[in-house]
């Protein structure tokens, strides 16, 4: 095991890391719940909307999460925890790469998103002093 691996997994096992781990965990939790209630909800409701809009957000942290908890659990050699993090981060990615027909906050925002951040990027032309 390499010496950053090592730091990581002694990390893993203090207090700050599990109070870290514990609430990565309930991102995790959160971002499932939030799926299944997506999933069981009434087509073009409110509540399809905000479930879907908590999910699409919380998806890539609880993702980033998983693989960092995935990855802490291999250098353990913890590989039940490995399997059973691995089959949650896979369909968490999955489920956050397939169903995006569904309508919420950020449908449409990449583009308004991208027009600002051009415009705050742009040169600023200020005019000669006469």
């Amino acid at each position: 095991m390499s010496a950053g691996l090592a730091s990581a997994v002694q990390f893993a096992g203090s207090l700050p890391g599990s109070i870290l781990l514990t609430l990565g965990q309930a991102l995790v939790l959160v971002c499932a719940c939030a799926d299944m209630l997506r999933l069981l909800s009434v087509p073009r409701s409110r509540g399809r909307y905000v479930a879907n809009t908590v999910f699409r957000t919380l998806a890539p942290p609880a993702i980033l999460v998983m693989a960092i908890t995935v990855l802490i659990d291999a250098a353990s050699g913890v590989w039940g925890d490995v399997t059973l993090g691995m089959f949650v981060l896979v369909v968490v990615t999955y489920r956050w790469r397939t169903d995006t027909d569904e309508e919420n906050w950020w449908k449409g925002k990449g583009k308004a998103l991208g027009r600002w951040l051009r415009k705050q990027t742009a040169p600023r032309i200020l005019p000669a002093p006469a």
